[in-house]
């Protein structure tokens, strides 16, 4: 069974930044494409970016320029480092899995539906 574990969530103040980890079990982690979603309170689940196992890499354009997503096979981890943190950044992020290697395009990964494992969720705060 593979599991993801998130880390690095907390609370910063508008402006500052974050760095977002997913560790994920499992012996075939560096052909998993990956994705960063969050969840606002009383909103639905948003994408926020996704790697494939190659690096390639797709951002939501309310994140693009701002978040860097990155990916260490050699630890399976992926990271999600985010600067410029805004107040609507609020949200728990979570990580996900797909762990199918063949790249489907950019727009696949941007649906929840797409993905065959959950991690819990990390909160991410930004105060104004």
């Amino acid at each position: 069974q593979v599991q993801l574990v998130e880390s690095g969530g907390g609370l910063v103040q508008a402006g500052g930044s974050l760095r977002l980890s997913c560790a994920v079990s499992g012996r075939t982690f560096s052909t998993y494409t990956m994705g960063w979603f969050r969840q606002a309170q009383g909103k639905e689940r948003e994408f926020v970016v996704a790697i494939s196992w190659s690096g390639s890499t797709y951002y939501a354009d309310s994140v693009k320029g701002r978040f860097t997503i990155s990916r260490d096979n050699a630890k399976n981890t992926v990271y999600l480092q985010m600067n410029s943190l805004k107040p609507e950044d609020t949200a728990v992020y979570y990580c996900a899995a797909d762990q199918d290697s063949h790249w489907r395009g950019s727009y696949y990964y941007t649906k929840s539906d797409r993905y065959d494992y959950w991690g819990k969720g990390t909160q991410v705060t930004v105060s104004s």
